[in-house]
C-alpha cells in the first residue's frame, strides 16, 4: 500500500488526505460500467485512498459503494451527503430527514453512516437549524456516526454552533482558482476545530498539462465537470488568466519531476486547515499522479 497521508478529523476518526470522489460515476460523464468502476475502487483501496466521498442525490453511486463494501472488508470511511430537496426545504419534517438517512443506509449496506454532510440550497429559508436537530437525533439513534457540513459560509456555521449541535467538517471549493476559504472561513474552521474537506482541486481536470497553451474550450463540453468548472475559470478572471496559473504550476511541477495535477493538489492539502481533498475520478487512470504526491 502507498505511503497516502491520513489525518485525524477527531481523535477516534482518521481518513485518507486523499479522498476518491464519485460525483462523476452519476452519469455526464459517459458510461459507467459496474464491475470496471468496482475494480476501480479496490485500486483506490490498494494505493491507501480508503475514504470515498458520495452523496444521496448522486443517482446510483451509494449503490455501488455499497456493492464495492460488500466486496472489500479492508479499512474504509464512507462520506455521504444529505441533501433535501429544494422545494422540500421550507416544510421539511423529522419524518423525511429520517427517509433519506436511512435509504443511504439501505444503499451503501451498513448500520451507520460514517459522516454526513449537510447542504442547504438556501439559507433565505431558516429551516436549516431545524433539520440539524433531526440529524443530531439521528446521531443519538446510532445512525450516523458524525455530522459534517456542505458549502456553508462561516455566519451560518457559527448559527449552528450557537445552538449547540457538533460538526467535525465543512465541505467546501478550494483551487489554485478559487481561493474563497481564504476570505474567513479557513480560520473560522480552526477556531472550532472543523476539518475543511475541498472539492474542485483539479477544476474538474482543467488544471493539468493537457491545457496549457490551448486555445480557449468553448461548449458543448465532453461532460459535465467540464461544464462546471469553465464557468469557475471565467469567474476567477477567464482564460488567459487560468493560462498563467497553469504555467507557473508547470514551472513548480517540472522542478519536482511530477505533474501539474500533483502540485495543485498538494498546494491545497498544504493550507491551514485543511483535512483531506476530494479527487473526482471515474476511474483509476490518474492514480500515478494522487501517489505522486509523496515526492512533495
Amino acid at each position: 500500500m502507498t505511503n497516502i497521508p491520513r489525518i485525524q478529523l477527531t481523535k477516534d476518526y482518521s481518513i485518507s488526505r486523499i479522498i476518491k470522489g464519485n460525483w462523476q460515476l452519476a452519469g455526464g460523464h459517459g458510461m459507467v460500467e459496474k464491475q470496471k468502476a468496482i475494480a476501480d475502487m479496490f485500486a483506490f483501496t490498494e494505493a491507501g485512498i480508503t475514504t470515498f466521498d458520495c452523496a444521496d442525490i448522486y443517482t446510483g453511486v451509494e449503490e455501488l459503494i455499497g456493492e464495492f463494501r460488500r466486496q472489500y472488508h479492508g479499512d474504509l470511511q464512507i462520506h455521504t451527503k444529505f441533501v433535501p430537496d429544494l422545494d422540500k426545504l421550507a416544510t421539511i419534517s423529522e419524518r423525511y430527514v429520517e427517509s433519506i438517512i436511512d435509504r443511504s443506509l439501505q444503499r451503501l449496506g451498513t448500520e451507520t453512516l460514517d459522516l454526513v454532510q449537510f447542504h442547504w440550497w438556501d439559507f433565505s429559508i431558516p429551516q436549516y437549524l431545524e433539520t440539524m436537530s433531526y440529524l443530531a437525533a439521528l446521531q443519538q439513534k446510532g445512525k450516523i456516526r458524525y455530522i459534517g457540513l456542505t458549502n456553508f459560509d462561516a455566519e451560518h456555521m457559527q448559527r449552528i454552533l450557537n445552538e449547540g449541535f457538533s460538526v467535525i467538517s465543512n465541505q467546501v471549493q478550494y483551487s489554485l482558482i478559487d481561493q474563497r476559504p481564504k476570505h474567513g472561513l479557513q480560520e473560522f474552521c480552526a477556531a472550532h476545530s472543523i476539518g475543511l474537506l475541498c472539492y474542485g482541486v483539479l477544476a474538474g481536470g482543467f488544471i493539468r498539462e493537457k491545457f496549457l497553451g490551448v486555445t480557449e474550450p468553448q461548449a458543448p463540453f465532453e461532460h459535465r465537470s467540464f461544464a462546471k468548472y469553465k464557468l469557475i475559470i471565467d469567474d476567477a478572471g477567464g482564460w488567459s488568466k487560468f493560462q498563467e496559473v497553469l504555467r507557473l504550476a508547470k514551472h513548480i511541477a517540472d522542478e519536482h519531476s511530477v505533474s501539474i495535477s500533483s502540485i495543485a493538489m498538494k498546494y491545497v492539502l498544504m493550507q491551514p486547515g485543511v483535512g483531506g481533498i476530494i479527487v473526482g475520478a471515474r476511474n483509476a487512470s490518474h492514480l500515478a499522479d494522487l501517489v505522486q504526491l509523496h515526492k512533495l
